[in-house]
Formats: C-alpha cells, sequence, structure tokens
C-alpha cells in the first residue's frame, strides 16, 4: 500500500542531500574541457554507480546495522545529527566550498580519468549524507514491497540528479550566484528540519525499545 506522505518525504530527504542544483556548477568543472556527449557519459556513469551504492544500502542497510549491534534508534538519531552538519554547512555556505575543493583536487591527481567514479559518484553523489539518508529511510519502508518504493525514490531522485547536471551549463547560467546562495539557503533549513525528526524518531524509538515491563 503507497503512503503517499512516506514517499514525498523520502523524495525530500533524498533531493535535499544530492542536491542537484548545487551540483551544477561543481559537475561543470570536473568536466571543464570536454564536449556535451562526453559529460553525458560522464553523468550517466557516475549516476547509474552512486544507483547501485545506495541501492545497496537500502536493501541491506539494516542488517548492516544489526550484525554490528547498532539499533535504528541510534542510527536515526547518529544520522539525524550528521544530516543536520550538512544542512548547516549549506545554510553557511560550507558546503558548496568543500565540494569544489573535492572536484579540484580530483582534477589534478586523476586528469580526468575516473571522474565518474571519484569525485562523482563518491562521494558527491553517495557521500555520508545520502548514505546515512538512505538506511534511515529504509527502516521506514518495511517488507519487499516497501523496499521496492524506496529504491523508485532513489532512482527518481538520481533521475532527477542526472537531468539537472544535462543542462548544468543553463541551469548555472539562470540560477546565478544569487540564486544559488538563496537556493542552498532554503534546501538547507529544510533539510535541517528533516534531520531534527530524525533525531526525534530515533530518540522515541530508543525509548520505546529499552523501556521497561
Amino acid at each position: 500500500m503507497l503512503n503517499t506522505d512516506l514517499l514525498i518525504n523520502a523524495l525530500t530527504t533524498l533531493l535535499v542531500t544530492i542536491d542537484p542544483p548545487g551540483m551544477a556548477p561543481i559537475f561543470l568543472s570536473l568536466t571543464v574541457g570536454m564536449t556535451r556527449s562526453q559529460r553525458m557519459q560522464v553523468a550517466l556513469r557516475g549516476t547509474l554507480i552512486a544507483l547501485g551504492i545506495l541501492a545497496a544500502f537500502a536493501l541491506f542497510g539494516e542488517s548492516i546495522l544489526s550484525l554490528l549491534g547498532i539499533s535504528i534508534g541510534a542510527f536515526r538519531i547518529a544520522g539525524g545529527l550528521l544530516l543536520f552538519v550538512i544542512a548547516f554547512e549549506m545554510i553557511f555556505e560550507k558546503r558548496q566550498e568543500r565540494k569544489e575543493k573535492t572536484g579540484e583536487v580530483a582534477i589534478t591527481r586523476d586528469h580526468m580519468h575516473n571522474i565518474a567514479v571519484f569525485p562523482l559518484a563518491l562521494p558527491l553523489i553517495a557521500g555520508p549524507g545520502a548514505i546515512s539518508a538512505t538506511i534511515l529511510l529504509s527502516g521506514a519502508f518495511d517488507g519487499a514491497a516497501g523496499r521496492v518504493q524506496l529504491l523508485l525514490v532513489i532512482i527518481a531522485s538520481l533521475a532527477i540528479l542526472l537531468a539537472s547536471m544535462a543542462v548544468a551549463d543553463r541551469l548555472d547560467r539562470f540560477l546565478g550566484v544569487t540564486g544559488r546562495a538563496i537556493l542552498t539557503r532554503l534546501l538547507g533549513v529544510i533539510l535541517a528540519a528533516l534531520a531534527a525528526q530524525f533525531v526525534v524518531d530515533g530518540v522515541r524509538a530508543s525509548f520505546t525499545t529499552y523501556a521497561g515491563p
């Protein structure tokens, strides 16, 4: 059965974490000198690799946590705090600066041979924030049908990201410096609220789990 509110919450969380508008200028800097066709090849390959990584955590994230003896409540608290740090960086423009530095290092070291893998797929798309958000969301999607829905949400999020990279040059010109700053801060506030909700849910789940009879 489809839970519309849960699906919207999951899509919003992943989109804000992945940040397609913010990725556009970084993607352009990573692929400078490439033709449009070459850029699309890099974007498609990087997106598919990121999809594989996030799908693996969506399917097996809870099993990994159980193996390590970590409750989903504890991970919700930790993941929520991590997402809050990312939101803080977005609001104060620290995340964009860090991502741009990551791109610059990759260009000089690898000479753009493996850009799709590093730094595009990891850590720019499927970074700690996206992985944490995916594992957190997997706890809310129960059963095989729920996991399929979560996979569809991940695919939809990455499809939007791929579209933003396809029109990165136009999107960057349209938003401009001011537009990017406003949008990044707005998304940061939304992510902060979602992160706080994850922490609240984690505390509630932990009290429920460890409360005595």
